[in-house]
């Protein structure tokens, strides 16, 4: 249930619980809306459309406004991603120490190319990024939050394979 009863939103709806709570925690101002995006993002692991309208409405915005945020911001994503997001960097750095060849081999390991990015069981999303910011660990990769250094194409597999082993054992 909302806290703000004087808002257009119907929150009774079970699946816009989290984005109610989100939106109560920022008071509803649409002077919020790219923190309130970033944790909408955070809970769903994306913006889907319906909920991107919800805000809009809740907020008091048109939905091209919020749509023209979150499609101008690269943080934020309008596809589903996978629950271990890996960024691959292709700064100048990584790219001559072999980041592509890194991409390559998580994309034949998971079955992915530059057009399908997830996997179709949505545990890993690969997207090489301009820059992580660790040129002197290049190669780097990331897998959620957590950054990897001097990666070679088998230490990439090998990390993406220990994930897969522990979340089929849980």
């Amino acid at each position: 249930m909302c806290e703000k009863q004087n808002v257009a939103c119907d929150c009774g709806l079970r699946k816009f619980e989290k984005v109610c709570r989100i939106l109560d925690k920022y008071d509803r101002r649409p002077s919020k809306l790219v923190p309130i995006l970033q944790e909408v993002q955070h809970e769903y692991r994306y913006l889907p459309e319906q909920v991107q309208a919800f805000i809009a409405t809740s907020l008091g915005l048109s939905p091209a406004r919020v749509f023209g945020v979150a499609s101008f911001y690269a943080n934020f994503a309008l596809e589903p991603k996978g629950k271990y997001v890996i960024h691959i960097c292709d700064g100048t750095a990584c790219h001559v120490k072999g980041s592509e060849r890194i991409k390559e081999a998580l994309h034949k390991q998971l079955g992915l190319d530059d057009k399908k990015t997830t996997t179709s069981d949505m545990l890993f999303t690969v997207e090489a990024v301009s820059c992580l910011g660790a040129c002197g660990l290049a190669p780097v990769m990331t897998i959620n939050d957590e950054v990897h250094g001097q990666v070679t194409p088998a230490k990439a597999v090998e990390l993406v394979n220990g994930i897969r082993e522990r979340e089929q054992a849980e």
